[in-house]
Parts: C-alpha cells; structure tokens; sequence
C-alpha cells in the first residue's frame, strides 16, 4: 500500500484521562469487562491526505449525498467557535494516533486530511441490485477510480440496493481487495428498507436486544444520518489499519478497530439499546452530538482512544 499516504506505526496499547478537544468535552467509557486490547501488529496507517473516490450506486439521492458529504467535510472545517463539540474535536482523536509513533514529534498530532476528489454515480444499476464481494465490488472500484491507487473507494448502496455482508453484523465496513494487489475499501448499507432494524438504530427501533430510546435524526432522513453514524466507524478503522495489520484488537473470531470496538456509544450513560445522552435540536427534535460544517448536527459513534485507552465521544 505504499501508493496511498501512509506512515508505519510502532504501538503497543491497551484498550480501556481524558482526551479533550477543547476543555469540557469528551466522556470516556469502559464498557468492557475483560478489558479489550488494542495491538499494533506493524502495518501501516493512513495519514496526511486521504482521497476518496465515492460511488454513489443506485438512486442514493440529494439528502444522503449532502449529508455524508458535509461530514466529510467537517472532519476539518469547524463550525463557528461557540458551538460545542465539534465534528473536528472527534477526528483530532483520530489524528492523535500518530503521536505513538516512536520517532513521532511532541506536541501537536499532524493533521489526516479526508478529501473527496472523484465522485460517479450508477442509476442504470448496471450490476444488478446485490452487489458481491469478489464479483461487483471490484468493478466498482475499477469504475470510480480509473486504476488511480492514490484514492481511497468508498461504495455507498442507494435504498434498493444490497451489498454482500452488511447487515450481518455490519451496516458499513472497511475490506480489501483479492490478492495479488489488494488495496482497501470502504462500503456503506443503505438502512431505509435494507434492515433498517439492525442498521438504522438509534434512529430507528432495534430488532433485537434491550430496548431503549428512539432517537430523532438530526438531519430529519434516517437512512442518511444513520448511514454517516456507520460510514464514521468504518473511515475510522481504514484510517487506522487500511492493510488489516496494523491497529485493531482482535477477538478470535475477527479484528475489532477502533470504531468498531466502541459500538453502539454515542453519548454518557450508555448501555445495551441505550445510545446515551445526546443533544437535541430545540427547533427540530433532532438528536445528535456534534457540530459540523455550515453548522450542521451529526451523531458521532464512540472511537477507541488511544491518551485514554478507552472509547470515547465528544
């Protein structure tokens, strides 16, 4: 992978003080008993500016494009200063990564830059409307990137639209490509029809487990909002461990990065069906924990901390 912007990492952490963006922000969480571990297995991890490549498969429409792309944007670009937290204080979490590096400068984590710089759509749903692993996705990505591996595929499924694997367990993820030359992607399930029981929680009633509070989408589209919640986990784990060995706790049954860990997080208090306490929109009911660009409101899932070692959110 050394065609994408990456820097190899030296770490040996702990999952399970306080990181904080600006003072008063950030609540960290223990939720497990047998305190995870988050190893460094010697791979690389993204850093510097990570190109996307987005393709928009199927009818995705206006409110879901905007929506993610204006929280991809906001992992750099502040809302005004009064409004807290902010988007950019959960991805500065992100970027202090980096600080583990042995030769790593003090001070300052420098900045991962997430630009989307090729966008393509397929209304003619010229793959069908199932989308395989080994099979779509490929050409997908051939599609959108034109050979480019300098890009970062992100392949988001409109509301008809079903890509193998999510929904079991997974409403967004981070892969690879087949040998001889694989090379990381990202996908991301529309929830509007596709389970939206499993993967449009807590926007939407969980199908299974304990039950707890519905929360109201900030945007007022639950596939979109819910879609950034999964899409955030999975840049996430991409960012830091794009190859499958570098950061991630493994569990035996598979790797568990540092979104991915911390699942079903979004505010304090926390349980099993209960995303925690959130902020919500006096003027719209909207529930959400962060402010972005233009001023928009995103939930943000938990990510594992690596100052704390634990999972944490704005």
């Amino acid at each position: 992978m050394a065609s994408l912007s990456i820097r190899f990492l030296a770490l040996s952490l702990s999952v399970t003080a306080l990181f904080t963006c600006s003072s008063g922000h950030g609540h960290t969480y223990d939720p497990y008993n047998d305190k995870a571990r988050m190893i460094h297995h010697g791979g690389p991890m993204l850093n510097g500016t990570v190109k996307l490549a987005i393709m928009w498969y199927g009818n995705c429409g206006k409110e879901i494009k905007n929506t993610m792309r204006n929280f991809i944007k906001s992992l750099t670009v502040p809302a005004k200063a009064k409004l807290q937290p902010q988007v950019t204080c959960w991805w500065k979490v992100v970027e202090s990564y980096q600080s583990m590096i042995p030769d790593a400068k003090p001070g300052k984590s420098p900045k991962i830059k997430v630009k989307v710089v090729k966008q393509s759509g397929e209304k003619t749903y010229k793959y069908g409307k199932v989308l395989t692993l080994q099979g779509h996705i490929p050409e997908l990505i051939e599609h959108v990137t034109k050979g480019d591996t300098e890009l970062l595929p992100v392949i988001v499924a409109a509301r008809d639209v079903s890509i193998q694997g999510i929904c079991n367990g997974q409403c967004a993820d981070h892969l690879l490509t087949e040998d001889p030359h694989p090379r990381p992607y990202i996908i991301v399930g529309n929830p509007e029809t596709e389970c939206p029981g499993e993967c449009g929680w807590p926007f939407f009633p969980a199908d299974m487990g304990p039950k707890g509070p519905v929360l109201k989408p900030p945007s007022g589209n639950m596939a979109a909002d819910a879609m950034v919640v999964a899409f955030a986990g999975a840049l996430v784990d991409a960012i830091t461990n794009p190859m499958n060995d570098a950061l991630y706790h493994s569990n035996k049954a598979k790797e568990l990065g540092p979104a991915t860990v911390c699942k079903g997080i979004f505010g304090r208090g926390a349980a099993p069906g209960n995303p925690g306490e959130v902020l919500t929109d006096p003027k719209t009911g909207g529930n959400f924990n962060a402010y972005g660009n233009k001023n928009k409101k995103f939930l943000l899932p938990a990510i594992w901390n690596p100052k704390t070692k634990s999972c944490w959110t704005v």
